[in-house]
């Protein structure tokens, strides 16, 4: 049997007359090395089915999902006390249906994996802009883990209990987080840009009994303390007992006043005073708890969205590797901080044997090239950034492929937003030409991917490149029916590892079923509008809670802003829908809010070209009423704008929960604005 899932086996319906061609194809000999090549084999020998393409590969995976997650399980080679026979009971059931129900095992364990006494190999390289430097061999962080999970059980920490960590993306954090899941301890973090609100609006829900802060972190060059909001989160939490102090920014911080307060050296010598032991890993059921991840919190107090340690290991594990094509040796790198699902998502590379690249600050330090320095001087294979932060560099005309080989980059990785194309083009003309450009899609809800790349596919301008394997995705139109080739909303039809054991705090269940489930009963409706293309890859236009409707079309807002920012005027946009007039109900018209480029000013010419430059790229539907003026524009603390709040500001309207934005100032700039009344 022939392996092959490049672009002749991409799709048997398309159009073979179709002008567009890929940005990007696999050679023969990569689509031979890759795991999914060595997967498909095996599942060929195992269950003796045809799976010589991607396409046939995925519908098997969806149709037999007992056996694909078995035959991921062994072949990611998950570390357990015990699998068990049973893979996957109550399928039919959404949400219900249990995957390995008789399982054993270690989350960290399984990342831990290359702590032998000899594998002096990079676990963990650390830049904190260019302030700091670190390194840690496998050794090194198999030793530290050791010795902070040995500090948590001194301190009484049992399986269950929550550990949170008000941190930069650093060493320290991983260590922490690991530590806490040998025991069966529940991992939750915010990043270290949080104001006290935002903290405590989250920590507090789930009361965790110990608390690790930095002391502050860089930002752009300057240094951010923190030591004043650690103290104040100390003293609003009851539940914590003991707040475990990293000096980052300074050798000796002063933390005299935070309520049970101690460095982190003199914690762990307090504790285990001698050399690390060996780990104790707890074996625990494969649906015990990991993290707790909180939804943004933009539309009220953030939800508490709990997982589990095996769904989110399998899960990852076959992202990672048959997706993402990483092997052992490999350095990824992820540009997110600790508040953000994807530092969840990058550290679990350690269990395929990978070394972390971990930055933390601006990634805008000497114009963007700093993370370029970092992939470069430390051989990064894969490169993860936002689709915001590609764009920002287009802005400012940087061109890495200049002066950067990037010799062992492999795939560069993309999410936050949608990619526009143009993002698609400047990757292969200023970055670099050959490498696999993987936009992907999911969220914090699922801790984990519905659709993204393969080393294994070519990629086409603008697209994600396929749905994930075991992961039924479709996208319904409004009356609930698949289709494809249409805009719809994107809804996964089957049980998948990842969804969420439970909401803290919601005994009957009824926030989380309103969350997935009430608008396609017995169906995950995850709130993105997209479309399934030709080529069996996935568009993504925007939330489908911030799709316009003006005269009864539906718009997803990355179809305008993909226009808008396109011309050189234009940093960046945000397009509302305003009920208008007001007397009628269910009218709208769309207003879309621009930040120029320095020096630029909105004269009545540059709104007529943004218009026909809509109209022209798309229809006229797509046009705003107007257009105004802002010098800055809303976004969360992950870089995601926020049309919602927006909207609510618009509408004078509450936003509930400002303390979820990284910049909610910005919100006054679309205040009362006279432009609106009429």
């Amino acid at each position: 049997l022939i392996f092959s899932f490049a672009m002749a086996h991409s799709n048997p319906n398309a159009n073979p007359n179709s002008n567009d061609k890929p940005l990007w194809i696999p050679k023969p000999e990569t689509i031979a090395a890759s795991h999914m090549t060595a997967f498909a084999r095996a599942v060929h020998s195992r269950y003796c089915v045809n799976v010589d393409s991607y396409a046939s590969l995925h519908a098997w995976s969806i149709d037999h999902l007992d056996d694909f997650w078995n035959a991921v399980w062994d072949y990611t080679r998950v570390i357990a006390d015990t699998k068990g026979v049973r893979g996957l009971i109550d399928e039919d059931k959404m949400p219900g249906a249990q995957f390995f129900p008789d399982a054993k095992l270690n989350f960290a364990e399984n990342l831990l994996r290359r702590s032998n006494v000899s594998d002096a190999t990079d676990a963990i390289v650390f830049w904190g802009e260019n302030k700091v430097k670190r390194r840690l061999s496998h050794r090194d962080l198999y030793d530290q883990v050791a010795r902070t999970s040995q500090a948590m059980r001194a301190h009484g920490v049992q399986a269950g209990d929550r550990i949170a960590g008000f941190m930069p993306n650093m060493p320290e954090t991983v260590i922490a987080a690991l530590a806490a899941a040998t025991i069966g301890a529940v991992w939750t973090s915010c990043s270290a840009d949080f104001g006290l609100q935002g903290v405590l609006d989250r920590f507090g829900q789930v009361e965790p009994t110990i608390l690790f802060a930095a002391d502050g972190y860089f930002g752009a060059g300057k240094v951010i303390p923190t030591l004043d909001t650690v103290r104040a989160i100390a003293a609003n939490l009851p539940s914590v007992k003991c707040v475990v102090i990293v000096p980052y920014v300074d050798e000796h911080p002063l933390i005299d006043n935070i309520a049970h307060a101690v460095l982190w050296a003199d914690w762990l010598q307090a504790t285990t005073p001698d050399a690390p032991g060996e780990i104790t890993f707890t074996s625990l059921p494969f649906n015990h708890p990991l993290y707790i991840m909180y939804s943004s919190g933009t539309t009220g107090v953030p939800k508490c969205i709990v997982h589990s340690s095996g769904g989110t290991l399998l899960m990852h594990l076959k992202e990672h590797q048959l997706h993402g094509d990483i092997k052992s040796g490999d350095r990824v790198f992820y540009y997110t901080t600790c508040g953000w699902m994807m530092w969840n998502w990058l550290i679990t590379a350690l269990a395929s044997e990978a070394t972390l690249l971990l930055y933390d600050g601006s990634p805008f330090v000497n114009r963007g090239s700093i993370l370029f320095d970092f992939a470069d001087e430390e051989g990064m294979t894969h490169f993860g950034v936002s689709a915001k932060f590609l764009d920002a560099l287009a802005k400012l005309n940087v061109a890495p492929i200049k002066t950067y080989p990037l010799e062992k980059l492999r795939m560069m990785l993309s999410t936050g937003s949608p990619l526009a194309p143009e993002g698609f083009d400047y990757v292969y003309t200023q970055i670099k030409r050959d490498l696999c450009l993987s936009s992907i899609s999911g969220g914090t809800d699922l801790i984990a991917l519905f659709a993204g790349g393969a080393m294994t596919l070519p990629v086409y301008r603008g697209e994600l490149q396929c749905l994930q394997l075991g992961m039924a995705v479709a996208v319904f139109n409004e009356a609930g029916k698949s289709v494809r080739g249409e805009k719809g909303e994107l809804v996964c039809t089957k049980p998948f590892p990842t969804m969420p054991l439970y909401f803290w705090n919601d005994p009957d269940n009824k926030r989380y079923h309103q969350a997935y489930f009430e608008r396609f009963p017995d169906v995950w409706h995850h709130g993105d509008y997209c479309e399934i293309t030709a080529h069996d890859g996935l568009i993504i236009y925007g939330r489908s809670d911030a799709v316009l409707n003006p005269g009864g079309v539906r718009i997803g807002t990355a179809e305008i802003y993909r226009q808008v920012e396109a011309l050189d005027e234009i940093e960046e946009s945000i397009v509302i829908g305003q009920d208008w007039p007001p007397e009628r109900s269910g009218s709208v018209r769309m207003v879309l809010f621009v930040r120029l480029r320095a020096g630029e000013l909105l004269t009545d010419e540059l709104i007529k070209k943004i218009k026909k430059h809509i109209r022209i790229n798309t229809t006229p539907h797509h046009v705003p009423a107007k257009v105004l003026q802002v010098t800055d524009i809303p976004r969360t603390r992950n870089g995601k704008i926020v049309e919602l709040a927006v909207r609510n500001v618009v509408h004078h309207e509450a936003v509930k929960n400002r303390e979820a934005l990284a910049n909610p100032e910005a919100l006054t700039l679309f205040e009362n604005r006279l432009e609106l009344q009429n």
